[in-house]
């Protein structure tokens, strides 16, 4: 078992990610922030983290190339976890950003928040458990966690949905299908509960042979 396994943290320019680095590395990670595709396809785990709207972020992975490392990442049976716009742009596209394919990893689509509720939700909301998923391993009900975004996967197939969150009616928040972990939230905003789920990801990653 590696103490330290090391996690790639994807850098395409998208925005200040110290705080995501920060998080992993006191989760037990060597967290490295890396645009080095041999970097990520040799980490023991890898996150794809995400600030700002779905189109830029698509054409910052397509510009750098980081686009096919993260598909290669994901599909490779590491441990690997979408943050935010991280976690949207693991789905086809998005309402925010017609015309521009996601890299697919999940086959639904990311919607706008409906109903008549304020845009970004920009608050401390509780998850409700959809499932027992390691990502939530330790933590006791209620689980708060920080979310800022205004859009949202649709409900994708009910297996992959961890937790859900309430804002004008059920929002997915997490999901998950075999070694890839996604939350719509800021584990790395989201104080104790989200360090828990950042040390679930680490022990995920030191649990791989």
């Amino acid at each position: 078992m590696i103490s330290r396994p090391l996690v790639a943290i994807v850098d395409y320019g998208i925005g200040n990610l110290h705080s995501a680095q920060k998080g992993f590395e006191h989760a037990g990670a060597d967290a490295r922030l890396t645009a080095d595709r041999g970097l990520i396809s040799d980490a023991a785990g890898v996150v794809l983290p995400g600030v700002g709207a779905f189109a830029p972020c698509m054409a910052a992975l397509g510009r750098t190339g980081l686009d096919e490392a993260a598909v290669a990442a994901a599909g490779s049976g590491r441990p690997f976890m979408g943050i935010c716009v991280g976690m949207q742009v693991l789905f086809a596209g998005s309402d925010e950003a017609p015309g521009t394919s996601g890299l697919g990893v999940f086959d639904r689509m990311v919607r706008w928040i409906p109903g008549p509720v304020k845009r970004p939700q920009m608050q401390w909301n509780v998850l409700r458990r959809s499932r027992a998923h390691p990502m939530l391993d330790g933590l006791d009900d209620p689980i708060w966690a920080y979310f800022v975004h205004s859009l949202a996967p649709e409900t994708p197939d009910a297996e992959d949905v961890v937790a859900t969150c309430d804002y004008g009616g059920p929002v997915v928040a997490a999901v998950a299908r075999g070694s890839v972990w996604a939350a719509q939230f800021h584990p790395e905003k989201s104080s104790r509960v989200g360090l828990r789920i950042l040390a679930n990801f680490v022990n995920a990653v030191r649990a791989e042979p």
